[in-house]
C-alpha cells in the first residue's frame, strides 16, 4: 500500500515547518488580541497634551533645590506652570 513509502522526500521537513509557522500564528494572535482587549480604553489625553501638574511642580522644585535655577527663575516658571493647569480644560462631569 501507499501509506507504508517510507520514500518521502522533503515533504516531512515541509510538514514540520508548516506546523511551526501554524502555531506561531496561533500564539502571535493570541497575543494581539490579549493587547487589544487589555488597552485600557479611550478617556485619556494624547500624549504630550497633558496639562502641567504635580509631577511638573515636583521636577521644577528639584531642579531649584539642586542649584540649577535662582529663585526668580523658579517663581517665574511656577506661575507659568500653575496658569496653564487652571487654563485648561475639565471634563465635564456627569
Amino acid at each position: 500500500m501507499f501509506w507504508y513509502d517510507h520514500d518521502a522526500g522533503w515533504g516531512w521537513f515541509a510538514m514540520s515547518v508548516g506546523m511551526l509557522l501554524f502555531w506561531a500564528l496561533i500564539v502571535a494572535l493570541g497575543v494581539l488580541l490579549y493587547r487589544a482587549l487589555a488597552r485600557p480604553r479611550g478617556g485619556g489625553a494624547p500624549t504630550g497634551t497633558r496639562p502641567a501638574g504635580p509631577a511638573a511642580e515636583h521636577l521644577l522644585a528639584e531642579r531649584f533645590a539642586r542649584g540649577e535655577i535662582d529663585e526668580e527663575e523658579y517663581r517665574r516658571r511656577l506661575a507659568v506652570l500653575r496658569e496653564d493647569a487652571s487654563d485648561a480644560p475639565r471634563p465635564a462631569r456627569r
